[in-house]
């Protein structure tokens, strides 16, 4: 079935205008902004009228008289990584992620917090560090996802066998009633409860439905007869009355009944939640140890489950084969696999810990010596450390990195979220999987094998019409076994699209029934996130994907066969939203969101929008949209999330296609001309350098070429690096180089402008036994990459292969001083060149000059005897594409040579700088924010005796530009530690 695709009529538009006046917020309704909230991370895609970033409360009840006047139906929405759908509709999608950020409150003695529904968990962990404490619900995506979202989806994680779910951490939700009055939901006597049921407001009419329903004891025992198991913890599966019949109103034993209780797992269908206190644990202890345990089966590694739980673990997480598989072609997990011993095809993750070492250590062995005694595990190695941050970074990354699947083929969540008892696990299991047999399947298993919980997926094409009937019949019987076990459809993830259609069955009619008065009673007007929980639309509706479509043929430049093709490529984000992690977090991925906040912004909406406008436009030229232009236009190109991206979705070579396509159809402006030709005009200004450089900064000069006024255009060096070479080149033959020759690739940016850089490049590597040769070659093609000059760039890269291939060796290798042009090399020529082959044999022996320092260092050619014993205290700020492509560890090692050096390595982020992006006008702005989100300060904080060590170019004038502190290449630095 097609997804919405109408536009918003007059009718509608209207009205839209005069909200958007009314919001303190913002308000979109263009088509940019419906295709990139038309997704989550689920399978749908439902295009939504409108998009709304409220800023205070008042907007949000703006929104909600709105949404009655209009029959207009409110999504709410944090960071948008929901799997089964909850935060896609065809109302107003109501985004809480850019302004209600805020952590209100903490209460050190009765260790609760309060926070608006936009606060990051991880960043909630992080305030609450200093003081002894943290919120535990830990899910895979904490580093973007969300309080709000966590509370509407009732979020468990890795930790639930130890601290419970966010369910339990409920202390009181401020919310907005589907009226608009505001009301707050908390912990009350029974006393308290029932007082609250004589009234005239819709609160007092919310209360009276709950005590008069639930009072029934025909509905009592229809709930406890029907619902999960109560041993089950972690459930979602429908409202959570189950729980309220603990409350001795309706003949359970609690003195006390908290609404915010059902309303958390709601997701966001009963009010609109603006404030949630939670109640926060103290820190686990500070001694951890973990158990890799490696299993030669699924069924194995289940039975194993039951012996390791018997002891006091704090994890017990499974993942199985197809997703270590994946972790082998992913750049950034690949580094996380060093303690996968063989092909096992499950490890369970198994995390006890203790106050001291030595408890730890303890622990560690009985679970050992029990897994042992009952002969489960052929390996079981402990982890320590950062290592149990590695291997728990790999089981994070396990949803994205099932995207990266190449071709139609996903691992689809049909089943993904089902829990049963513990005890019932293997069996469940062992079901499970002869039930996929029989329909030629194998699943993929991760996730919380201690909790009873599995995330299984199938591997479908739901493009094709037999495998979208595959996709209900193995969710309609799974729903038939969980029932069989009385387990929960739902662990953690929530019913949303996917399951909603089951839960008729999975807790009887009559209970579906009692869930729909609920619905009415709190929202008469159905205007909360309409067709969750109840009257869901089917699952196999409103899919991202037409099955029985006829693929699009997309004719590119760039070589795509390795994802089938750029539309393949784009279909590989799955939603999970990694590019929304900020700062705190690490890496670099995605430094334009980090700096606007803006969803627009993420790698996830370049990708979506991509793909919608590839699938769906009717233009001859399906790249020619503003739309695509708008969403591109602060990508940045940093290749982040070609590693960080656990499904490799490398937006930089999708932005070069774009722009190439795109100008083909509206032209290649002047500036771009001028950037992307910027080499070649160098040749000609560098014959009057101290002319070229004065005109250049000329005010005019920079007004018209539409360069910021603050920034200072780089300056030609009075030689070019080229000729300084000519000049002073070594004789061949004296003196003598016991370490054999190498080939030195001459960059436009070093042969124009870093020439002392390129020189001291030469004099160390020659004064280490190096012959360095530098021969005619082409310039890099970075520029012209970076502008969409795509066929001037295939040229270049199909001339720079034909002259190396066949020189460049393992002994013979080339190598660069500009990270973003010898990586070239090592990535989009690999898409440009003609000789395929050629390339891909080149790439092999390409490095950039700190791997090739590695290199020799490691084989003992270089050697610390070489440099000076000085003291050396040196930080580090890696070039963006060293961190995607190669690694910043190569320049630590290299410039941590000599023996009195002190070397460091910032966690620094993208600088923002990105070759000419920087120089615009228009970005100069969120250039110096990218740059403000962590390096400047970082730089700032920097003792001013410290050396400060940048490879890219950029870079170093991004950080004078920001900071004013003058940045040295790690070769000039190393060739100053000569003795």
């Amino acid at each position: 079935m097609k997804v919405q695709q109408l536009p918003p009529t007059m009718s509608q538009i209207l009205p839209l205008e005069q909200l958007s006046k009314a919001l303190e917020g913002d308000l979109f309704y263009d088509e940019l902004h419906r295709v990139i909230y038309a997704t989550d991370a689920s399978v749908y895609q439902i295009k939504p009228l409108a998009v709304a970033q409220p800023k205070t409360v008042a907007d949000i009840q703006t929104l909600v008289h709105f949404a009655n006047q209009h029959q207009i139906p409110l999504t709410p929405r944090t960071a948008g990584t929901s799997l089964a759908g909850q935060t896609v509709g065809s109302g107003i999608i109501v985004d809480v992620s850019k302004y209600f950020t805020q952590i209100v409150s903490l209460d050190q003695e009765n260790k609760t917090v309060t926070v608006q529904p936009g606060v990051i968990r991880d960043e909630l962990n992080l305030f609450l560090k200093p003081y002894g404490l943290f919120f535990s619900p830990t899910t895979s995506t904490s580093n973007r996802c969300m309080i709000g979202g966590m509370v509407g989806n009732n979020s468990s994680g890795t930790t639930s066998i130890r601290y419970g779910v966010t369910r339990d951490k409920i202390v009181a939700l401020q919310t907005i009633l589907s009226d608009g009055s505001a009301t707050v939901f908390k912990s009350l006597t029974s006393e308290a409860f029932i007082e609250k049921t004589k009234g005239t407001t819709l609160e007092h009419h919310i209360y009276r439905t709950l005590y008069e329903e639930l009072s029934n004891t025909e509905t009592q025992n229809e709930i406890i007869k029907e619902f999960p198991k109560p041993e089950i913890h972690r459930r979602n599966t429908g409202y959570a009355v189950d729980l309220l019949l603990k409350s001795d109103l309706f003949s359970g034993a609690e003195p006390t009944i908290n609404l915010g209780t059902l309303l958390c797992g709601s997701e966001g269908t009963l009010a609109f939640t603006t404030e949630i206190t939670l109640k926060v644990d103290d820190l686990p202890p500070a001694y951890n140890i973990m158990v890799a345990a490696h299993f030669h089966s699924i069924q194995e590694s289940l039975e194993a489950v039951m012996i390791a739980m018997k002891h006091h673990l704090y994890t017990c997480e499974m993942m199985d084969d197809t997703i270590l598989n994946c972790t082998k072609t992913n750049r950034e997990q690949a580094k996380n696999r060093f303690f996968i011993q063989g092909e096992p095809k499950a490890i369970i993750m198994l995390e006890v810990a203790a106050d001291t070492i030595e408890d730890a250590e303890r622990q560690a062995e009985a679970l050992i010596a029990d897994l042992k005694q009952n002969n489960f595990g052929y390996a079981l190695p402990k982890l320590y450390g950062k290592e149990i941050d590695k291997i728990n970074a790999l089981r994070k990354a396990g949803l994205g990195l099932l995207g990266s699947i190449v071709g139609d083929d996903k691992a689809a969540d049909s089943i993904e979220d089902t829990a049963v008892e513990l005890s019932d696990l293997p069996n469940y299991i062992a079901e499970f999987a002869a039930m996929m047999k029989k329909y030629g399947q194998e699943a993929i298993y991760y996730a919380h094998a201690g909790a009873g919980e599995l995330h299984l997926r199938p591997i479908l094409n739901l493009k094709k019409k037999e495998d979208l009937q595959l996709f209900r019949t193995i969710a309609t019987e799974v729903a038939v076994l969980v029932k069989k076990y009385r387990g929960s459809l739902s662990g953690e993830h929530g019913d949303g699209i996917v399951r909603g259609e089951f839960l008729p069955y999975m807790i009887g009619e009559n209970n579906y029934e009692l869930l729909k008065r609920i619905k009415k009673a709190f929202d008469p007007n159905s205007i909360f996130n309409k067709g969750r929980i109840t009257d869901t639309p089917k699952m196999d509706e409103n899919l991202r994907v037409v099955s029985g479509r006829e693929e699009p043929t997309i004719q590119t430049i760039q070589d795509f066969s390795d994802s089938m093709g750029i539309l393949r490529l784009a279909e590989k984000c799955n939603g999970s939203g990694d590019c929304r992690k900020l700062p705190s977090a690490g890496g670099t991925l995605c430094p334009s969101y980090r700096a606007t906040r803006n969803e627009k912004d993420t790698t996830r909406a370049r990708a979506n929008s991509l793909r919608q406008f590839l699938t769906n436009s009717e233009k001859d030229n399906k790249f020619d949209h503003d739309e695509l232009y708008q969403v591109f236009d602060l990508c940045v190109s940093c290749k982040a999330c070609a590693s960080e991206c656990p499904s490799n979705v490398d937006i930089a070579s999708l932005k070069a296609e774009f722009l190439y396509q795109y100008q083909k159809a509206n032209g290649f402006s002047k500036r771009n001309k001028i950037f992307a030709y910027n080499a070649k005009l160098n040749t000609l200004g560098s014959l009057t350098p101290t002319f070229t450089n004065w005109v250049s900064n000329l005010a005019l000069v920079k007004k018209t070429m539409g360069i910021a006024p603050q920034r200072v255009v780089p300056h030609l060096a009075p030689t070019t690096f080229r000729n300084w070479v000519k000049k002073n080149r070594k004789d061949k033959a004296t003196p003598l180089y016991p370490n054999g020759q190498v080939y030195l690739f001459c960059d436009e940016f070093t042969n124009f402008y870093d020439v002392g850089v390129g020189v001291d490049t030469y004099e160390l590597l020659t004064q280490l036994g190096y012959q360095v040769v530098i021969i005619d070659h082409q310039e890099s093609g970075r520029a012209f990459i970076s502008k969409g000059f795509l066929e001037q760039a295939k040229a270049i890269a199909t001339r720079n292969v034909a002259i190396f291939k066949d020189i460049v060796s393992a002994e013979t290798p080339l190598i660069g001083i500009e990270p973003s042009a010898i990586l070239t090399f090592r990535d989009e020529y690999l898409r440009l060149a003609e000789d395929k082959a050629g390339a891909e044999q080149l790439a092999k022996h390409v490095f950039t000059i700190e791997e090739f320092f590695k290199r020799e260092i490691e084989k003992g050619a270089i050697r610390a005897e070489h440099f000076s014993d000085q003291a050396k205290s040196i930080k580090i700020h890696g070039h963006c594409h060293q961190k995607a492509l190669s690694a910043v560890e190569a320049t630590f090692v290299m410039l941590n040579l000599p023996k009195n050096n002190t070397v460091t390595i910032y966690n620094s982020g993208c600088c923002g700088m990105a070759g000419s992006f920087g120089y615009e006008k228009e970005h100069y702005e969120i250039s110096m924010q990218m740059g403000e989100d962590t390096l400047f300060p970082k730089i700032r904080a920097t003792d001013t005796n410290t050396i400060i060590s940048a490879a890219g170019t950029s870079c170093r004038h991004q950080i004078l530009d920001g900071t004013g502190r003058e940045v040295q290449h790690p070769v000039t630095i190393l060739k100053s530690c000569l003795k």
